[in-house]
């Protein structure tokens, strides 16, 4: 677990340090995700975020060690939006699987971009790359997760719901981009209900 520097009443001058750092990650992922990671370099990563590239490897060892790190919070945010379904529908994993549909319309709706961690996967080809390990354990665990809340909704084919949902979303997010937003991810939700209720129609739920 990182410490913030303000914990434990730790000095200003370790705070001043933590500044230059939140900056450079910041950059780091608006310059990534503008020009793909290949197509930006520390020079201009370090210019963006008001600091110089002795300051960057300071905080970061390689340029591969701070796309890490982006890719590190990006999975932070989404495990804070599977929190926020959970929060938003306690005890009920029927509403918290619709949630996370709508959920995933507005992902795929608002941005034109795609999914940061599949993007770098697609640029990211080495398979020694420190970013490949997160990359695959990000995907795994929240198309598992995804199975869990299937399962615990009463799906039988939970596994296989949360395949093809997660790769629903996935197509969708690649399809947004090549098509834009009148093409076939404006109708995610639709897809996604109209998938719900074909596994549930078919296979039935389980006993809860």
């Amino acid at each position: 677990m990182q410490q913030r520097a303000s914990d434990g009443g730790a000095p200003a001058d370790a705070i001043a340090l933590a500044r230059p750092r939140e900056r450079i990650v910041g950059a780091a992922r608006d310059l990534f995700r503008k020009h793909g990671i290949r197509g930006v370099g520390v020079d201009t990563i370090a210019e963006a975020a008001h600091t110089n590239k002795m300051t960057l490897y300071r905080h970061f060892g390689s340029k591969d060690d701070l796309v890490v790190e982006c890719l590190r919070c990006v999975a932070e945010e989404v495990n804070a939006v599977w929190n926020g379904l959970e929060a938003a529908h306690p005890g009920d994993p029927v509403a918290q699987l619709h949630a996370w549909v709508r959920c995933g319309a507005e992902c795929v709706c608002g941005d034109d971009r795609g999914c940061d961690i599949a993007n770098a996967a697609v640029e990211l080809t080495e398979l020694d790359h420190p970013a490949r390990r997160l990359i695959e354990d990000f995907k795994r665990q929240q198309r598992d997760r995804l199975a869990i809340l299937c399962a615990a909704a009463g799906v039988r084919e939970a596994d296989l719901l949360a395949d093809t949902l997660s790769l629903l979303l996935e197509g969708a997010r690649v399809s947004r981009q090549s098509v834009g937003p009148e093409g076939p991810s404006a109708r995610f939700v639709r897809m996604g209900e109209a998938i719900i209720a074909s596994f549930v129609q078919q296979g039935g739920r389980t006993d809860r």
